[in-house]
């Protein structure tokens, strides 16, 4: 992923720190950019917050010092990106970090990523 631009959505899953704040900003959350690095939110964390649990939300809303209906705006938007996904809307590419030489051998690979959450959506209440 090139600094500075927008991250690609399906690559949530692999943002880092930087690629989550630029997201915030995108989607009006910015405010909250700073203590999501302090608090080091990266993508694969974001992707495990619809596993946590009530007492595990409470703890980063409080932690983030987020509002109510801001949580379920970034909830939402995960969600969105999520069904973009599912949906075949977004490219799979190859992340920032990973050397050329392995682009196919990571396409494959996304993709079936991409089938077994599908699998993970579908369970979710």
């Amino acid at each position: 992923m090139s600094r500075g631009k927008s991250p690609e959505p399906l690559d949530f899953f692999i943002w880092t720190v930087e690629d989550v704040g630029l997201w915030l900003e995108e989607i009006n959350l910015g405010g909250y950019r700073q203590v999501f690095e302090e608090n080091s939110v990266n993508g694969e964390y974001l992707e495990s917050l619809s596993m946590f649990t009530t007492e595990q939300i409470l703890r980063f809303i409080r932690r983030c010092h987020m509002k109510w209906g801001d949580f379920i705006t970034l909830c939402k938007e995960l969600r969105r990106i999520k069904v973009a996904c599912l949906k075949g809307e977004q490219e799979v590419r190859r992340p920032w970090w990973a050397p050329s030489c392995l682009s196919v051998v990571f396409v494959r690979a996304a993709k079936r990523n991409r089938q077994s959450r599908v699998v993970s959506l579908k369970l979710e209440p």
